[in-house]
Order: C-alpha cells, then sequence, then structure tokens
C-alpha cells in the first residue's frame, strides 16, 4: 500500500489533496454506519496530521489524560470543539492542534477534509487533514495530551489491521472498530476516521 502515493512529498500532497476532493461517501466506514448529523449535535473538529518521513509517512496521534472528565485515557486527533471565534472547522482544528500539543499552523499544509462523523456522545466532527514536515517540536499540554506517538500511515489504512467489536449503549446495539499499536488502542470515533481515510485514498 506504501507505494499507492507519489514518492515525492509536493506531488504526494497532490495526489492526498485530489484523493480527498474527489472521495464520494457512500455512507459507511468500514461496516461502521454512519449517524445522520442534527442541529442537536455539537460542532467539532480534528486534525489528522500525515507526518512526511522518507521511509513513509506516518499518522499522528494523542494519548488522553486519565483525568479528563472525558474520553479520559483514549487514543484520538488533536481537536475540540469548535469555537465562537473560530472562522472555519479547518481554523478549529488548527488552533486545537496548537493548543494540545505545540503543533503551529505554519507548519501544517492542509490538503482538505473527510465527511463529518457523528459520535455517540454527540458532536459532529469534521475531520481536517493536513501534511506535516519533521523535524518537530511538540509541546503536549499536560493536562490534556499524555503522549504522542505516530503509527505507519500504511498501516493505519490496512482494514486487515482492525477488529470489529460489539457494545450496547442505552440498550441500543452497534459496533465499532479497534486496532493495537504498540502499547496503544486505536478504537471508536479515531479509528472509523482512520477507516473513511483509508476509503478516500484507496477506494
Amino acid at each position: 500500500m506504501s507505494d499507492m502515493w507519489p514518492a515525492d512529498k509536493e506531488e504526494a500532497a497532490r495526489w492526498f489533496s485530489q484523493r480527498l476532493a474527489e472521495f464520494r461517501f457512500d455512507g459507511q466506514a468500514g461496516d461502521i454506519p454512519w449517524r445522520a448529523a442534527s442541529d442537536a449535535h455539537r460542532p467539532a473538529a480534528v486534525l489528522v496530521p500525515l507526518v512526511w518521513h522518507a521511509a513513509g509517512p506516518t499518522v499522528l496521534l494523542t494519548q488522553r489524560t486519565e483525568s479528563l472528565s472525558t474520553h479520559a485515557g483514549q487514543v484520538s486527533f488533536p481537536g475540540g470543539k469548535v469555537d465562537a471565534d473560530d472562522r472555519s472547522t479547518e481554523d478549529a482544528a488548527l488552533r486545537e492542534a496548537r493548543e494540545e500539543i505545540g503543533l503551529e499552523r505554519a507548519c501544517v499544509q492542509v490538503l482538505g477534509s473527510l465527511p463529518q462523523y457523528v459520535t455517540i456522545t454527540g458532536f459532529v466532527v469534521t475531520p481536517v487533514v493536513g501534511l506535516v514536515t519533521p523535524p518537530l517540536s511538540l509541546t503536549p499540554e499536560p493536562g490534556e495530551v499524555a503522549a504522542v506517538f505516530e503509527v505507519p500511515l500504511a498501516q493505519a489504512l490496512d482494514a486487515h489491521q482492525y477488529e470489529r467489536h460489539c457494545y450496547v449503549r442505552d440498550g441500543v446495539e452497534g459496533f465499532y472498530l479497534a486496532m493495537n499499536w504498540q502499547q496503544h488502542t486505536i478504537w471508536g470515533a479515531t479509528a472509523a476516521m482512520l477507516r473513511l481515510l483509508s476509503q478516500a485514498l484507496t477506494d
């Protein structure tokens, strides 16, 4: 899969942007049905940072601290709620990435966005995909981020790396995807958005 995108960074950036722009979403991320957004859902945005390495691009993820009131300890993309003074979801994603891990806007080349993802906790999330060139000088916010790590993009896009799990919430059965990378478990909304990225780049 790693030979799918061009080896040159600028050519690869154009390729990623074109694939995202041309992606026609069919209503599912892998085998996980998409939820329809409504006015009751709170807008949020995350940055999906693709880090360009000579050995191949990676996806940058964060491990949330155990002290947070929501999603404690979970693996996520940097991001959060869209504030009233954010000009767009792209602006919100870049602001949150700067606040959470110290990733400056000037270091991110925005490639495009994925379809919105509605979480079971009531957020409608816009995943903004960006290309980042190392070396990175990151300063994670200690109250929010316990760790920052990278997963090879080829592995993150491989459907065979994910397992399907069942859950019951408020008496309703649902499903989620999960994959393991080193000591981390990537699951739920983050895994679903990675599977959506896979569809956009590989279908």
